[in-house]
């Protein structure tokens, strides 16, 4: 393992594998500095002598003994099946403790060793090898991980900050490793087409292929395994995050579902996110709901579909819907955006301090000025945009079934200054590409059609409906602005030369702590509709916009 060192086991036999321990190598120095170490073993038992009792709590940065000696003190006690001991060594003991001991116990894990790399600060990693032992099958499995060490404030003792994930990198908090006969037959995925998606072929599609499984694999007609598997606890689950294969110990019989991906648009979306750092994209069907493609940077978490981000000016769709119905507002009628605005003790700025003096509102919808839309707070109830995004365009219900695992969008019922900012994507507003290339859908068709990645024909299950339809003189208002966006706005540079059927909109959302605001992009092309999000990446038009647009480009 290159600059890994390994320690060996100076013991003629085996130490005993006991409660899910991994069995760490460690050298006779590396034991030597555990038993010196603060005090040595008579100090880890609490019989100090009086001259340390009051011994000053130490502060400060760690020193590298102290990270290297405390990680080696918790790997050492993991191998000898020392749980408790293993557990003391870390901030949280009775999480690590019953999480350890389901490592043998649950997971079935055995003959487990460790190579310690080189460390980083106080972050120190390792690789794990076992071998997964279950009713005369076993398999090897191995991976990395890596611990953190930091200083406990009351005494300033060192501890490796404990997490899940120090045991297995898959892990959260509240999880655990499982082996055993899975609940849940494996499923084998198609594309529209017929032919089969995997992971391996589509990568952003393996938290996709989780869901599936989670949610088809006992109606498809497959036959379960047996595996080692992430099973996820309260918090995962209310995340909605699905369980996890992670080894095969005897392959189930897959049944089949089918999924509305289609393979040209996967394959587009894929090569489109993988030029930018965190960036995400869903393609949908308006006239049906249907996903054709999801695609993300990161493979770990699906944000297309479960992210939670405030989606900046292109709630300003959404916003614009409702003050066309309330006859507050119309296209092409005079409506100022002024460099500031001042809302319930808020002082609200256009990017770049700009202002339309003399303008109509079309104008700012496409130039995106903040102040044209937050200028109509006193003129609407706290709860005004929360119904319109119930109501038309099937937002914040959590009711969404589509197949997976979603977040639906979220908007709360706010007041004052943060329901100015609502106005314009920010505040308590969340959504992800999902509920924006929705709600371009829903302009487009002028009915709000719920996004699906397996028809609802296979189980039967119900699909979420608006409880109202936008009249068609809102519909034609919309696709108005939004079609002049595309044309002259923030929208042109992206959307040139997809014309004339087309519209969209622009979004930057300011995260705190964020150099770069979120760049969020949405749009339709015919009975094509895409949204995008670059985290941190600027301004949608520049970062998110030619990935949309490029997809939009392969509907002909």
């Amino acid at each position: 393992m290159g600059n890994r060192r390994r320690v060996a086991e100076r013991r003629k036999t085996s130490p005993a594998v006991l409660g899910g321990m991994i069995a760490v190598v460690v050298g006779g120095a590396g034991l030597g500095v555990y038993a010196l170490y603060d005090g040595g073993a008579a100090a880890e038992d609490g019989k100090h002598s009086a001259s340390s009792t009051h011994k000053p709590v130490k502060t400060g940065p760690l020193s590298a003994t102290e990270v290297r000696t405390t990680a080696e003190r918790f790997l050492t006690a993991w191998q000898h099946g020392e749980v408790t001991q293993a557990a003391a060594a870390t901030d949280k003991s009775s999480a690590a403790a019953s999480l350890l001991t389901g490592y043998t116990r649950d997971a079935h894990l055995k003959d487990v060793t460790v190579a310690v790399g080189a460390r980083t600060g106080a972050k120190v990693p390792f690789r794990v090898k076992c071998t997964v032992s279950y009713k005369g099958m076993s398999k090897p499995l191995a991976y990395d991980s890596t611990l953190t060490v930091v200083r406990r404030t009351s005494d300033g003792k060192p501890l490796v900050d404990w997490h899940a994930s120090v045991v297995h990198p898959d892990l959260r908090d509240g999880d655990k490793l499982v082996t055993g006969e899975s609940g849940t037959p494996p499923v084998k995925a198609l594309d529209r087409d017929g032919a089969e998606v995997t992971a391996a072929r589509f990568p952003s599609l393996g938290t996709v292929l989780d869901g599936l499984r989670e949610k088809f694999g006992k109606v498809a007609g497959g036959k379960a395994g047996v595996e080692l598997r992430v099973v996820r606890g309260k918090a995962s689950t209310k995340a909605k995050l699905s369980d996890k294969t992670l080894l095969e110990l005897s392959k189930g019989t897959p049944g089949t579902v089918k999924t509305t991906l289609d393979p040209a648009f996967q394959a587009a979306a894929e090569k489109q996110v993988s030029k930018r750092a965190r960036a995400s994209v869903v393609v949908m069907r308006p006239s049906t709901g249907e996903i054709l493609a999801v695609a993300n940077t990161d493979h770990g978490f699906n944000t297309a579909f479960q992210g939670s981000l405030a989606p900046g000016s292109t709630m300003k769709i959404v916003t614009s819907t409702m003050l066309f119905e309330k006859d507050l507002v119309h296209p092409d009628e005079s409506h100022p955006c002024p460099k500031t605005y001042k809302l319930a003790g808020w002082t609200f700025h256009n990017d770049d301090d700009s202002e339309i003096k003399k303008g109509t509102f079309k104008l700012a919808f496409g130039a995106s000025c903040n102040n044209a839309f937050i200028n109509f707070a006193p003129k609407l109830s706290n709860s005004d945009l929360t119904k319109e995004a119930q109501q038309v365009y099937g937002l914040g219900m959590n009711n969404w079934a589509i197949g997976v695992p979603t977040f639906d969008g979220s908007v709360p019922v706010q007041s004052g200054a943060q329901m100015g900012a609502s106005l314009i994507g920010q505040g308590g507003v969340r959504m992800n590409p999902l509920n924006m290339a929705s709600v371009s859908s829903t302009v487009e068709t002028g009915v709000f059609h719920q996004p699906y990645l397996v028809s609802p024909t296979v189980d039967k299950r119900t699909v979420a409906k608006a409880s109202r339809t936008m009249s068609s003189k809102t519909r034609a208002e919309l696709k108005e602005v939004m079609q002049y966006t595309a044309t002259y706005g923030t929208a042109a540079k992206a959307m040139a030369g997809l014309g004339p059927d087309y519209g969209a909109k622009t979004g930057s959302a300011e995260v705190d702590g964020q150099k770069k605001p979120n760049g969020w992009f949405t749009a339709y092309r015919g009975d094509l509709a895409a949204a995008g999000v670059v985290q941190a990446g600027g301004h949608g038009g520049d970062t998110a916009g030619p990935i949309v647009a490029a997809l939009l480009k392969m509907g002909g």
